[in-house]
């Protein structure tokens, strides 16, 4: 099988896919070639927070133009697949190929797949680009093709709790990979300052709950429209990830926003998730943030504005200035992690980063940049005794 994330979190998806007892085959360019049984494939639709979909490979084949693609695809058994009352649709990437079009490759797959269907039935299954029964991805590389069913059905970094979408949102599946890059053991107390809609928050209460994304994926999964559907095994992984949920808070998670109508939406997308008990949210200025009194450190994460308007240069060099006061003087002890797609406005935020991640949000080029915030001072003081001195 071959799970699909983003750029830079492909080792997390294995990580991921190996603790669900999987055996990792190739960590690609944003993608994961494993091996397992159909309860793992499952399990990872249901389990995987930076998978965006689980293909399932059954044919492969080289095809140097458009007669040979024509008749590779119409070798295949396509009754093992699709029924001919079914819809279905064809996701085509083509690199490094003598094919220049990915929309010509997959319309003659789509030829080659409805005249067998006519020939053999009389009849045939129709394309449904919107929600198909049946999704096929085909890939192809240097000519060399690989066809696979999608066992996602929509994408699964759509978990379905959010409500709204009319502000820009990070995508669920780099938030919580963003999380899991930190190390953020679910049990240390997660802060974020500019919380937005809540994506991080709501996503770092998944880990810390033992909540499985899937089981908020709205609509039939790809596989339950396959021939071999297992219905008995679904509802036994599903069994078994709701009650794997923890219902005592593991960790405090809290976050703030100036904005009222954001925070107004976070509250909406918590609730949505049944996480209200998990999270705190209140209107505040980036400025007046800091670390709560009765809470031990952890981390300080945030995804804050980019500034990608002409003219907003200035205005983004106040914010991250504020922002890299706002953790000096509020967070000492922490960890903080700003996840970032202008890197000359995170100049001003005045720490050294100790990591730099890169990582893409959509088309922009970003990166997560860790900043350690020590208690006090790491100079030594003047009149100390050099390690020198002391015997070190």
């Amino acid at each position: 099988m071959t799970a699909t994330t983003q750029f830079g979190l492909e080792e997390v998806l294995a990580q991921e896919l190996r603790q669900l007892g999987a055996k990792i085959d190739r960590v690609g360019q944003r993608a994961v070639e494993f091996t397992g049984d159909m309860q793992l494939l499952y399990e990872a639709c249901l389990w995987c927070r930076t998978a965006m979909r689980v293909l399932r490979p059954f044919a492969g084949f080289y095809a140097r133009d458009e007669r040979a693609l024509y008749r590779e695809v119409s070798r295949v058994d396509w009754q093992r697949f699709i029924q001919p009352d079914q819809t279905f649709a064809i996701t085509a990437v083509v690199n490094k190929s003598s094919f220049e079009h990915s929309l010509f490759v997959a319309q003659l797959t789509k030829d080659a797949i409805v005249d067998q269907f006519r020939q053999r039935l009389g009849r045939r299954p129709s394309v449904d680009v919107k929600n198909p029964d049946i999704r096929l991805h085909l890939h192809m590389l240097e000519n060399e093709v690989t066809l696979s069913l999608d066992a996602s059905g929509e994408s699964l970094h759509k978990r379905g709790y959010r409500q709204q979408t009319n502000v820009a949102p990070l995508n669920e599946a780099l938030a919580a990979g963003i999380l899991l890059l930190t190390g953020w053991d679910g049990r240390k107390t997660l802060i974020d300052p500019m919380c937005g809609s809540g994506t991080f928050l709501t996503e770092a209460a998944l880990i810390a709950q033992r909540i499985a994304p899937g089981l908020y994926h709205q609509g039939k999964f790809g596989f339950e429209n396959w021939p071999d559907f297992d219905a008995a095994l679904w509802e036994s992984v599903q069994l078994d990830a709701r009650q794997a949920r923890l219902e005592e808070p593991q960790a405090y998670l809290a976050g703030s926003d100036l904005s009222r109508e954001y925070i107004e939406l976070a509250r909406q997308n918590v609730a949505a998730a049944d996480l209200e008990d998990f999270i705190r949210l209140g209107v505040r200025d980036v400025r007046e943030a800091k670390a709560p009194a009765k809470e031990a450190p952890g981390l300080v994460v945030m995804n804050p504005p980019y500034g990608e308007r002409i003219g907003e240069e200035a205005e983004m060099e106040a914010l991250y200035k504020t922002i890299g006061d706002t953790l000096k003087a509020g967070f000492q002890g922490y960890d903080a992690y700003i996840f970032t797609g202008n890197l000359e406005a995170a100049k001003r935020i005045g720490l050294k980063a100790s990591r730099r991640i890169p990582l893409y949000n959509g088309p922009i080029d970003c990166r997560l940049l860790k900043f350690e915030l020590y208690q006090g001072t790491r100079k030594p003081h003047p009149l100390a005794p050099s390690p020198k001195e002391r015997g070190d």
